[in-house]
Parts: structure tokens; C-alpha cells; sequence
């Protein structure tokens, strides 16, 4: 689904930057994917103004300030990924019985409403209700987020936390000798889980965000000139396509697809 007006629930449906210097982030995406930015005329809670990255009009994701909580909390820069529900309150609830930590109560923001969860290894993702429309997103276009990936201290407990909380579904993948789970909402394919390397091990359980480029190798090359750093070079992954890792200037890591011709 290239292009939707509302998510079906079990979905990612959005990603947003949370930035210690929104503006430099605003500016090293656009040099990067070519987003267009808007700015809300509401402003946060805080002050600050929150943007809409767009391709053509249609929305692509959010990037806004690091909310001092979270700063205070030792969050860095990061990229959280939003999961669609009917629901948020009573999927906030269920999160609890389930043993994850809500981080951030639901709350109205803007069209929707949402909250934060931590599944039990740690793993932070957001929850969204949507109460009204904003217009047409983008999904797995290109420079449009496509996959979101779990790093997790164990693949058992995550997994089992997400099949029950969403119904996901999960399925194992050998990736060259390395356990991969693949999340599917009901046939589709929307994420996956790796467990933490040995070479990473105390790194916190963490979810990242991947968006999918005509030309991977390229886009790696716009990520260095603007001050960003290639973290795992560019690989070909069978039947997956052209895979890298990337952080940006601010230090918040995600990964490029380009998929397979």
C-alpha cells in the first residue's frame, strides 16, 4: 500500500524525529530524501513547532524537539515509530497487563490521540488513534518509510509481547545464519526483529526506523557530505534488496531499502 488515508489497526502509520536541534534536522533529511517541510501553526506544548515533511503533498513523517522529559530521562535523538489502533486508551491498558511500561500517558495531540509504550525488553514504540483525517501518508514510496526493525535483548519476550498486543503475527527468517523474525499484520509484512549482537551487547533494546531509496548506495553518499556517518556499509540481502545503516549528525541511527529490481 503505497499510499493510504488511514492505517488499518496493527499497521505503522507514521515516524517521527525527535531532535535536540529540529531545524538542522529538518535541513540534513531534506538534503537528504527531498522531503518538502511544513510547519503546524499550533504550537507544542512547550513552544516549539512541530513539522510535517511531506513528498508532493503527501505526508511522510513529523519532526519535532526532544521533549525535555524524555531529555531528562537520557533519551538522545531518535526516530519513534507509530503503530495504528482503534483504541488508544484501551491498547495503552493492555500494554500494562501484558508486563511493557507506558512511558508517555494517551493524550490528545492534533487529529489523534496517542501514547508511548516500552515493550518488556525495552523496545520504546508509540500508539495512534486517529480521530481525524490529515490527507493522503506515504508508505514504502520512495525517501517514505517502508520496514521498522527491532533490536531486542530477547527476541522470545518482544515477540510474544507484540503478537499479544497487536496480534501480530511472527514468522522465523534465516538471514545467512543469523535468527530474524519477520512481524506480519494479518498477511502483510511490516517489520522485523533481530537479537542484539554480541559486539553491541548492554545497548538497549531499541526500535529503528527504514525507509525505503532508488538508489542505496548514492543516498549513503548524500548521508556523509552532510555530516552524517554510514554505520554498516551498503549490503545486498537476498530476495531483500540493498540494505544500510546510517546515523545522522545528531547521532539518531536508521537504515535505507533499496529494494530488489
Amino acid at each position: 500500500m503505497p499510499e493510504f488515508m488511514k492505517r488499518a489497526p496493527g499497521n505503522f502509520c507514521w515516524a517521527e524525529y525527535n531532535a535536540n536541534d529540529p531545524l538542522a534536522a529538518r535541513q540534513f533529511y531534506t538534503n537528504v530524501f527531498g522531503w518538502q517541510m511544513s510547519e503546524m501553526a499550533e504550537k507544542m506544548s512547550d513552544g516549539s513547532t512541530y513539522a510535517m515533511a511531506n513528498i508532493g503533498g503527501k505526508n511522510v513523517c513529523g519532526v519535532m524537539q526532544l521533549p525535555a522529559q524524555a531529555k531528562k530521562m537520557g533519551a538522545p535523538p531518535h526516530w519513534l515509530a507509530y503503530v495504528a489502533v482503534e483504541d488508544c486508551d484501551q491498547m495503552t491498558q493492555k500494554c500494562t497487563t501484558l508486563k511493557g511500561n507506558v512511558m508517555v500517558q494517551p493524550m490528545n495531540v492534533g487529529p489523534g490521540r496517542m501514547s508511548v509504550i516500552a515493550d518488556p525488553t525495552g523496545g520504546m514504540v508509540a500508539m495512534w488513534q486517529s480521530m481525524k483525517s490529515m490527507g493522503p501518508y506515504l508508505y514504502d514510496e520512495p525517501n517514505a518509510m517502508c520496514w521498522n526493525e527491532l533490536m531486542t535483548s530477547n527476541m522470545d519476550i518482544a515477540g510474544g509481547f507484540y503478537a499479544k498486543l497487536f496480534g501480530w503475527q511472527t514468522t522465523p527468517m534465516d538471514m545467512g545464519g543469523h535468527a530474524y523474525t519477520v512481524f506480519k499484520a494479518g498477511d502483510t509484512m511490516i517489520g522485523g526483529m533481530f537479537g542484539t549482537p554480541p559486539e553491541m551487547k548492554g545497548t538497549p533494546s531499541n526500535w529503528s526506523t527504514c525507509f525505503r531509496v532508488n538508489h542505496c548506495d548514492d543516498t549513503c553518499k548524500v548521508i556523509a557530505k552532510h555530516g552524517g556517518k554510514v554505520l554498516s556499509e551498503p549490503m545486498d540481502i537476498p530476495t531483500v534488496g540493498r540494505y544500510a545503516v546510517c546515523m545522522d549528525p545528531q547521532g539518531a541511527m536508521f537504515t535505507l531499502l533499496q529494494p530488489p529490481k
